[in-house]
């Protein structure tokens, strides 16, 4: 095992675990190719324990149980201690799959080992959560990666036959985005491209053989950050070509359609806002149908809600809005509130004057009483500037006539 010294090293959790002869539930949050698999698999071999392993992509609550059925025979049988149960992508089960976990955990007929690359405080229900440990991994780093392949070419059948020299290492590195998979998959590529029993990897050769074979998105490296950036700001800027292509990238690298579904409401608040507000209850709609569908057939509506943002007016307003209110709290602390404002469900309370001159709006002309609502010290304070569109200019119309110069509108 390369990496992960700060989980793994002697003295550190996992390791200190291991020492003792036994494991807990956890769950391994990281980015992809870090050795989430390999990490269980090592556990299940050191501690001679049955190893079981799903991936929630394509199990259900029936592969659940059965797998779980198993672990409780191997356990009666005296196979030792609780058998592992892997889940890759554990973060893609939906609450019946992880509920279904739950009392197999509890009474510990398995050790659950969940691996994922999203948050698990998001993704993992509360009650699973909290029966299991979560252990952070990290990207590979560039002496982890180097040993990575060295220990591959000394030890893979394939890899023994050829006598392989590294004159180079920028290029094969920075390819792998700290993906160990990746870098190994790319060494493959780059000894098959080159042929013979003689190769000598220079940056050169890595770009030749490498540029066009593998994926140009990773769900854990530095692009991965890219091309989400550059997807929200092709959708703020109204470009729905752009924005398509990039969410076609993030797709086909295999990107977690929630996260796109997530990401795509909050472009729906922070870029267009009050210009269109039908924008966030159609990303909330599509996040909804991308949680209930799934691949491959999210993808249309992943499209289709990229294409309405990216084509709606744009404003910022909302964004703003509570921008600036927030920083104004930072600057002034708690102010009190209004005493016409607070309510007043005891008689100590009307006698102190609260709820004292409030107007019910509904009883005046055009459901509105322009009275004071914010605390006193910051009475007339902006925080909402309707943007400069025709929805939120005639926000702006009305809010001048209801209120006058009060705002400033």
């Amino acid at each position: 095992m390369v990496g992960q010294q700060h989980i793994i090293g002697p003295g550190k959790p996992l390791r200190r675990a291991l020492d003792n002869g036994g494991i807990y539930s956890c769950i391994f949050w990281g980015p992809p190719g870090v050795g989430k698999t390999t990490l269980a698999q090592i556990f299940s071999h050191t501690l001679k324990t049955p190893f079981f392993k799903l991936s929630a992509i394509n199990a259900g609550v029936k592969d659940v149980r059965e797998v779980i059925e198993k672990a409780q025979k191997t356990k009666f049988m005296g196979s030792g201690g609780s058998a592992i149960l892997f889940i890759d992508e554990i973060h893609r089960f939906n609450k019946g799959q992880q509920d279904a976990l739950l009392g197999a955990v509890e009474q510990g007929i398995i050790t659950l080992i969940g691996a994922t690359t999203e948050n698990p405080s998001f993704e993992i229900n509360a009650a699973l959560l909290s029966r299991c440990e979560v252990f952070v991994l990290e990207s590979l780093k560039l002496n982890d990666l180097k040993q990575l392949v060295l220990n591959a070419c000394k030890t893979d059948v394939q890899l023994l036959q050829k006598n392989i020299t590294i004159k180079e290492w920028d290029a094969l590195v920075g390819i792998s985005g700290g993906d160990g998979r990746k870098l190994l998959n790319a060494l493959e590529i780059i000894v098959n491209f080159k042929g013979g029993k003689q190769i000598t990897i220079t940056n050169k050769l890595v770009e030749d053989a490498v540029q066009k074979k593998l994926a140009l998105f990773d769900k854990g490296g530095e692009q991965h950050y890219d091309i989400i950036s550059a997807f929200i700001k092709s959708i703020r800027g109204s470009d729905p070509n752009a924005a398509v292509y990039y969410l076609a990238r993030m797709i086909e690298g295999g990107q977690d359609p929630k996260f796109i579904a997530r990401r795509l409401l909050i472009s729906a608040s922070e870029d267009i806002g009050m210009a269109n507000p039908n924008a966030l209850l159609l990303a909330n709609a599509g996040f909804e149908a991308v949680n209930n569908i799934g691949y491959p057939e999210c993808r249309i509506v992943l499209s289709q809600i990229t294409i309405y943002l990216a084509t709606s007016p744009k404003s910022n307003a909302s964004y703003m809005a509570i921008n600036k209110a927030q920083s104004h709290i930072k600057q002034t602390g708690d102010l009190s509130i209004p005493l016409s404002l607070r309510n007043a469900p005891t008689k100590l309370m009307k006698d102190l004057d609260y709820g004292k001159g409030y107007k019910y709006a509904h009883d005046y002309p055009n459901n509105f009483a322009q009275q004071e609502f914010l605390p006193i010290e910051i009475s007339n304070s902006v925080y909402y500037e309707p943007g400069d569109n025709p929805p939120e200019l005639k926000i702006k119309e009305r809010l001048k006539s209801l209120w006058k110069d009060k705002y400033g509108y």
